[in-house]
């Protein structure tokens, strides 16, 4: 007679053993990249829309980290990040200068914008930035500054400094050493102004009795890039995985998808890669 128990034992082996094996090269070891990059990709709401984009197209995940520009770009330099989204261009191009990037494409843009109390008590209301932040400065006007060395916070410093009021900002500048979201929401608490991204603008939801009162100024412009963090610097970087996501976001495809992420009908961010 057949002995049950010795007859089942290999063909329950080789189960256990194919289970193995699946788990194995199944999603434990799926490929993932670090991204350093703006809380206003993040806030806008862009990431949650390009990422499964990406990883239908590569396989691959993109962990993101959302911090100012310079925090981002600090967190490459030490090698925790693969990859690099953020904007400031004039620090992006000294970090490649510097040998900390591999090479800095241009992605997308959008602009910034001031937005104040509707009944703007300090008149900015207009098209010149560097006039509205002169008014400002003069009235002691309430100025919440991000403080945290993002991309925005560096565009306001310039601003200022363009308004002779880089020193002198008025007894109503306030600093909040935090992000775009949280920044807005302390604007919106205590009826101050700030200068926003468009993009976390239009996704921001308490917006209180804030409204946009400066846009249209060419000065506003907001240009984003993407860099490889340098192998060379950091050899355990995944920079041919991180390479794949640079030329997925610049190709047809990626600028496709950047373009398709609306709020409301409106466009957050435009392509201009090829450009």
């Amino acid at each position: 007679m057949t002995n049950f128990k010795n007859f089942c034992a290999p063909a329950l082996i080789h189960k256990a053993l194919a289970a193995i094996v699946f788990v194995a090269s199944g999603p434990v070891l799926a490929q993932s990249i670090t991204m350093a990059s703006t809380t206003s990709t993040e806030q806008s709401g862009l990431f949650g829309y390009l990422m499964p984009e990406f990883k239908k197209a590569s396989g691959l995940d993109v962990k993101v980290v959302a911090l100012g520009t310079g925090q981002a770009l600090d967190m490459a330099r030490r090698g925790d990040a693969d990859v690099l989204f953020v904007h400031d261009q004039v620090a992006e191009e000294k970090f490649v200068a510097d040998g900390w990037g591999v090479k800095r494409y241009p992605v997308m843009y959008n602009d910034f914008i001031l937005i104040g109390p509707k009944n703007d008590p300090v008149g900015t209301k207009g098209k010149d930035i560097v006039q509205a932040l002169q008014k400002l400065s003069a009235a002691n006007g309430n100025f919440i500054s991000r403080g945290d060395k993002s991309g925005t916070h560096a565009a306001e410093l310039r601003y200022w400094k363009l308004a002779g009021a880089d020193a002198a900002k008025g007894s109503g500048y306030k600093e909040c050493g935090c992000g775009m979201g949280p920044a807005l929401n302390i604007a919106a608490s205590s009826g101050a102004y700030v200068l926003a991204d468009r993009g976390t603008w239009l996704n921001f939801k308490n917006r209180a009795d804030l409204a946009i009162l400066v846009e249209g100024d060419t000065k506003l412009f907001n240009q984003y890039g993407v860099m490889v963090v340098n192998p060379a610097k950091h050899p355990h970087v995944k920079a041919q995985d991180a390479q794949k996501f640079v030329d997925w976001v610049v190709s047809p495809a990626g600028q496709t998808a950047i373009a398709g992420y609306k709020i409301g009908g409106e466009q957050l961010f435009f392509p201009n890669a090829a450009q």
